[in-house]
């Protein structure tokens, strides 16, 4: 039994089940003992890789798509540069590679990264030693400027809560205790006054995942968007609406319990993108591309190729297999999907339509 899973026991115990929401923000995030406090979980070493360690390629057409999109709203200056959740900061420095050449975008650009975990800050701290960046605990701390923002692979990774449809009403899944271990189980039939448009496209028995604080993220960032313009590329898995059980958890890169040694493996759910389009309002958001589609668009295998002809032996083998693991449907290509927001009256990144 890990010292999390005591603690959660004990608290159970103290005041009643939890939502499945309280459960993963104390696993993934408690002081002390959470997965993301305690651990690098990024690599070979650890228990997921994310496209921007599969190659440099992904943040290269991100960043270059970014920049694109900040000349398209006449190049404001300054402006607030940020990612959401920049793991090791591997993304953010391909991005700032590859619009070095873009003329005065760095200058404008002011860095500020969104991170709680002190160890992957001293990650960022490595990687982006030459950009001054600025750390945020919140998207609310970013400063009040035109924001150029990403976010890969950070929805995925916030509390959701779950519910079962019961007729009219919903039955919410708790976490509970049964005989000394972690027991999810479900609550007595509640109105939830959040899920009342969802009684439409549902039936008895299915199941629906809400996120309150992805919501409030993509609120404030929509919101900043609208009033001071930029930019926000969201990629992650998931779908336009969410239907389904799709919590997970992922230790050593193999699936494993959720509810079995907390605080020791990563917890994430699918994205409902219909759900942080409609909280970002009155920013705009672009269609929901799938990820090869929008690498595609963006040149992904010309600069393949290219790239491909300096290799060779197992370095180009492994080029060609981090291509095709990007943009393959049956890789990553079609399960992860890209959403942009951005200001009436401009146009979505490039990439990306309407």
């Amino acid at each position: 039994m890990t010292p999390l899973e005591q603690l959660l026991l004990a608290q159970i115990e103290e005041a009643g089940p939890m939502t499945l929401a309280e459960y993963m923000a104390l696993c993934l995030m408690h002081p002390k003992h959470g997965y993301y406090v305690t651990r690098d979980p990024l690599g070979a070493a650890g228990d997921f890789t994310t496209a921007p360690e599969i190659s440099q390629m992904f943040g290269e057409l991100l960043g270059l798509s970014l920049a694109q999109a900040w000349l398209d709203q006449g190049a404001p200056r300054p402006f607030a540069l940020a990612e959401l959740g920049p793991g090791r900061g591997t993304l953010m420095a391909d991005i700032l590679r590859a619009t070095r050449a873009v003329p005065g975008f760095h200058a404008a650009a002011r860095l500020h990264l969104v991170e709680t975990s002190p160890v992957l800050r001293a990650a960022q701290a490595t990687a982006l030693q030459d950009a001054a960046p600025v750390w945020c605990d919140t998207v609310q701390a970013l400063p009040d400027l035109p924001l150029f923002l990403v976010a890969n692979e950070f929805f995925d990774a916030l509390p959701i809560r779950q519910a079962q449809r019961s007729g009219p009403h919903w039955r919410e899944r708790m976490i509970g205790r049964d005989e000394g271990r972690l027991s999810p189980g479900l609550s007595a039939p509640v109105a939830l006054p959040q899920l009342a448009h969802r009684l439409d496209d549902t039936r008895d028995g299915d199941i629906v995942e809400f996120s309150p604080l992805s919501a409030q993220i993509a609120q404030h960032v929509g919101a900043q968007i609208a009033a001071r313009g930029g930019a926000a590329i969201i990629v992650d898995y998931g779908d336009w609406r969410a239907l389904g059980d799709t919590f997970q958890a992922l230790r050593a890169h193999a699936p494993a319990d959720p509810y079995e040694a907390p605080g020791t493996a990563d917890l994430t759910a699918h994205v409902d993108f219909e759900a942080l389009a409609l909280a970002a309002a009155p920013a705009r958001r672009s269609r929901v591309t799938p990820q090869g589609v929008f690498l595609e668009r963006l040149g992904i295998t010309p600069r393949a190729q290219k790239l491909a002809r300096t290799l060779t032996g197992a370095a180009r083998d492994a080029h060609v297999a981090a291509h095709r693991r990007l943009t393959h449907p049956a890789e990553m290509g079609t399960l992860f999907k890209v959403m942009a927001l951005y200001p009436q009256g401009a146009a979505p990144p490039p990439g990306l339509s309407e």
